[in-house]
């Protein structure tokens, strides 16, 4: 998967940072037991000592061997009375180690002649948080999900109570949030403008979020927007929106069906959408059409799909917003 170099050279600036803030961490902590306990100082210059020694030594001939091991177990000694002095003290063992974010490379993102896996996921996770820069993910939460809005009264159009019915898919996305994993299931939430979609959605993916799984948010005519800007050639090359889309941890895809239909936009949402069943990867998708509505205004084998694989959420009440102002 390919992005922008301006991905690759942010992930690098963190590593760089990552790598300075370990270090800088150890030479205040150092530092500090120094101060207080100047005998780790005396054991620390006679550890480099022996180091020295056993440099040395490896010219000695036959002997080398024997001096070796005896500057090494004199070495080790210093090594545990370090040890000793801070846990007797309430420190760690490891209290004067670089703290490394990874250890593997040490935060260069490099192991030997490979590239660090901690290196391929921070530039993955860039460029999904690059993707998503424009969620009001953290202004959307369960808690700020209020039920007292929607009607207490049975609606004769749909037959239910439309503060119950909320407040039951309140509770389903509540516990779907709470056991989420790039195993769950999708979820299709559709109903008139104003009703919440967007803010339960959002709050699941900040609880996702939080739990570390990779997120994209955006709305369908932004992804299509840029779907197109890549394909036709009028963005910066090197972004692999397709491919991130297709495989983050969880993607949702806000205002289905505002965006503007052509073939190419059908097609890249059915790519997604199926890419993601395939994969088995969960997605949310929030529209104002109806599974009858969403039917014709894309094909049957993109509708079927949404209506037939996905947990289906219907919302109802009046427009939240209009009540607020």
């Amino acid at each position: 998967m390919g992005y922008d170099k301006k991905i690759y050279a942010e992930a690098k600036r963190q590593l760089a940072l990552r790598k300075q803030k370990a270090e800088s961490g150890q030479k205040a902590r150092h530092d500090e037991i120094c101060l207080k306990f100047p005998e780790i100082l005396r054991l620390e210059r006679e550890m480099a000592k022996t180091g020295a020694e056993a440099v040395r030594a490896i010219g000695m001939g036959a002997d080398a061997q024997k001096y070796i091991d005896e500057i090494s177990a004199q070495n080790l000694r210093a090594q545990r009375l370090r040890e000793k002095i801070l846990t007797e003290n309430g420190y760690d063992k490891d209290y004067l180690k670089v703290q490394y974010t990874c250890e593997k490379c040490r935060d260069t993102g490099l192991c030997g002649a490979y590239v660090c896996d901690c290196y391929n996921k921070l530039v993955k996770q860039i460029a999904f948080e690059e993707l998503s820069r424009s969620s009001p993910m953290k202004l959307s939460t369960f808690e700020s999900f209020k039920v007292k809005y929607y009607p207490d009264e049975l609606d004769p159009t749909t037959g239910v109570v439309p503060r119950e019915h909320m407040t039951n898919i309140l509770h389903f996305c509540r516990l779907y949030a709470a056991k989420f994993s790039t195993d769950s299931q999708s979820l299709l939430m559709y109903g008139k403008t104003g009703l919440g979609k967007t803010h339960l959605s959002l709050a699941i993916a900040g609880e996702a979020v939080n739990k570390g799984f990779a997120v994209i948010y955006d709305s369908t005519p932004n992804i299509m927007n840029r779907l197109e800007s890549e394909h036709f050639g009028r963005s910066s090359p090197g972004g692999d929106t397709l491919g991130m889309l297709s495989s983050c941890d969880l993607l949702i895809l806000d205002d289905l069906g505002a965006e503007f239909q052509t073939s190419f936009t059908v097609s890249c949402l059915y790519n997604i959408v199926n890419n993601r069943l395939l994969s088995s990867l969960p997605t949310i998708i929030s529209t104002n059409l109806d599974p009858r509505e969403l039917e014709e205004k894309y094909t049957q084998r993109i509708a079927s799909r949404f209506v037939g694989t996905y947990i289906n959420l219907g919302f109802c009440g009046n427009d939240i917003r209009q009540i607020k102002k």
